[in-house]
């Protein structure tokens, strides 16, 4: 130990540059990992699902046509007694159900789905259509069947 007299101590030398470069450093790094959003949160509006919501099934009227130049509207066989006679059974066909009993609410506009053999003749079919259209109904949709004689 040295216990001179006389001996001025120096004053503590305090460097702030290192601790300045270490601010630095810490300020870009936030700088560059932090984003910035001009909104604080999103708005966003999920879709919703009811389940309760039963689907509709359009009510179909089902005309066959063999190849033998029968009609059948709804499996029940009806005379051809001209487009006339077929559009009123198409109407028929459309106020009661498949029991055959009236309906309280009957079908505004049904579908009707010809069922055509491939060995029918076109006559047969465009009679059916033009029935449909007496008859005020729009919905029309088409399917072939195969296996009848010609």
């Amino acid at each position: 130990m040295d216990f001179r007299r006389g001996r001025k101590r120096e004053d503590p030398e305090i460097n702030l540059i290192p601790f300045i470069d270490v601010l630095l450093v810490v300020l870009i790094f936030l700088m560059v990992t932090t984003t910035y959003s001009k909104f604080t949160e999103l708005q966003i509006t999920l879709p919703t699902a009811d389940a309760e919501k039963a689907i509709d099934k359009p009510f179909e009227i089902n005309v066959t046509v063999d190849a033998k130049g029968n009609y059948t509207v709804n499996n029940v066989p009806v005379s051809f007694h001209g487009v006339a006679g077929l559009a009123e059974d198409l109407r028929h066909a459309a106020a009661t159900g498949p029991d055959g009993q009236p309906l309280a609410n009957p079908a505004k506009d049904p579908v009707i789905i010809v069922n055509a053999d491939q060995f029918a003749m076109h006559q047969m079919v465009i009679n059916v259509l033009e029935a449909a259209r007496m008859a005020g109904y729009d919905k029309l949709t088409f399917a072939a069947q195969s296996g009848g004689q010609k």
